[in-house]
């Protein structure tokens, strides 16, 4: 049996989808279950043999933690310690979701997990305080660390991107900042794969799809790609701007590009490229709004 929190959101959706499609047995939850609560969990849980937890669930506005650091930690970082916990003690392993946060991306080439992580937001550094915890709490576990993420649950870059060249004439994206787009539904299938071939090489892995683009350019691509697909059916001017010209409540890594060398060589997971896993992704937006 596998428990899978955060359900509901954008991750989440997407790896319930992936369960019922494999047909593997879960248990799901939401924000009615408060991972930070064990007296929540434990009551959830019951009897049920438990083998494996997912957890989707997180603290994920990246803006707003600067001012509620104090609650994006108790859900990033005490959450985690709790589930790892319950997972220690039922004899389960736990899958947790982190990110590129972790790092400051001063590194010039792709961040490996040996890396040395150093957070320069509040979410970046609530994030790391999940994953040690994990790392204390729970030799059983895999901590899958991505970057970029998009899916059918909003926010996320593709869906605004797309909402602006609808609204807009031009739209201006930041230019100078690296990484790898990431299709919530590759993630979802990596996570299914270390389920289903039950590996045991548990420590921290990176996945995020393959190929190193700015945001400048993977907008110019979701505008390309959804011209073709019909979803946008104007001219838009795409500009290309300076971090500095986009001020943010907190910083980015100006790089998070992910090495996915080791999911590669560990577990023969080989992440596609982006701009295919993109394709697959606006295709199913076209033909889902299709079907309306």
């Amino acid at each position: 049996m596998v428990w899978l929190t955060g359900s509901k959101g954008m991750l989440g959706v997407s790896v319930r989808a992936s369960f019922e499609k494999n047909g593997i047995a879960f248990i799901a939850s939401d924000r009615e279950v408060d991972i930070r609560s064990r007296d929540q969990v434990i009551s959830f849980i019951g009897n049920r043999p438990l083998e494996w937890i997912v957890n989707c669930a997180g603290y994920t506005a990246v803006d707003r933690a600067e001012g509620e650091e104090e609650l994006a930690r108790s859900i990033n970082g005490d959450g985690p310690a709790v589930l790892a916990g319950i997972a220690a003690e039922r004899g389960a392993a736990l899958i947790h979701i982190s990110t590129d946060y972790v790092f400051d991306g001063m590194k010039d080439g792709a961040y490996e997990e040996d890396d040395a992580p150093n957070p320069i937001s509040a979410y970046g550094r609530s994030k790391l305080a999940g994953e040690e915890a994990v790392r204390r709490g729970l030799e059983r576990h895999f901590i899958l660390r991505t970057a970029w993420l998009y899916g059918m649950r909003e926010p996320n870059f593709v869906l605004t991107m797309i909402r602006l060249f609808r609204e807009r004439d031009e739209v201006r994206v930041v230019n100078d900042q690296w990484g790898s787009p990431t299709s919530a539904l590759d993630l979802a299938e990596a996570i299914i794969s270390i389920i289903l071939k039950k590996f045991d090489r548990y420590g921290i892995y990176h996945f995020s799809n393959e190929g190193r683009v700015t945001w400048f350019e993977f907008a110019c691509a979701i505008y390309s790609i959804a011209k073709t697909h019909k979803l946008v059916d104007k001219d838009v001017r795409i500009v290309p701007i300076a971090t500095s010209d986009y001020p943010t409540p907190a910083a980015r890594p100006r790089n998070s590009y992910l090495s996915k060398e080791k999911i590669r060589r560990e577990f023969g997971i080989h992440p596609r490229p982006w701009r295919e896993a993109l394709d697959d992704f606006i295709r199913s937006m076209q033909l889902a709004e299709d079907e309306r």
